[in-house]
């Protein structure tokens, strides 16, 4: 899957890629900082063993990467997205919907008709972009439920 806005590529990419790698590492340091530390994902992280699809958009010209999303399947109809984020520079340039749009259809080709997420209480900026993007508040699911610092979100694809 590749977007073909000049302004950046999006490409599935292994977990495991050094890119991505680098990317969820810095969103990792940038939530830390929001919550004033690392207690703020309930369950399991995601990993290249539940994690059944993974894009990273690029810089086409430099390859220096803006943004990265996951999807990880629920149940037969139903994918979570996992690790959605924007390098500070890049945000307000349209890659994170050019990016959601890509989980999307992703989705659609595997057969999921709903995709869900999570985000969290001190991500107002997360929460702004969802719900502009179609996705509206569910009660928390799985493993966010009885989370204090989560919410959750859904978008019906079909």
């Amino acid at each position: 899957m590749t977007d073909n806005d000049a302004r950046w590529v999006i490409e599935a990419r292994p977990w495991d890629d050094p890119a991505g790698a680098a990317l969820r590492k810095e969103q990792r340091s940038e939530l830390d900082a929001r919550y004033g530390g690392d207690d703020h994902e309930p369950g399991p992280l995601p990993s290249a063993a539940d994690i059944d699809h993974f894009l990273v958009a690029a810089d086409p010209a430099s390859g220096v990467a803006l943004a990265c999303g996951a999807l990880r399947r629920l149940d037969a109809t139903s994918a979570e997205i996992k690790r959605m984020y924007v390098v500070p520079h890049a945000r307000g340039t349209g890659v994170a919907t050019a990016l959601l749009r890509a989980l999307e259809a992703a989705a659609v080709a595997r057969g999921w008709t709903t995709i869900r997420l999570e985000t969290g209480t001190f991500q107002p900026d997360a929460q702004r972009f969802y719900v502009r993007e179609g996705y509206t508040p569910i009660p928390l699911f799985g493993v966010y439920v009885g989370s204090p610092v989560s919410l959750c979100y859904e978008r019906k694809l079909v």
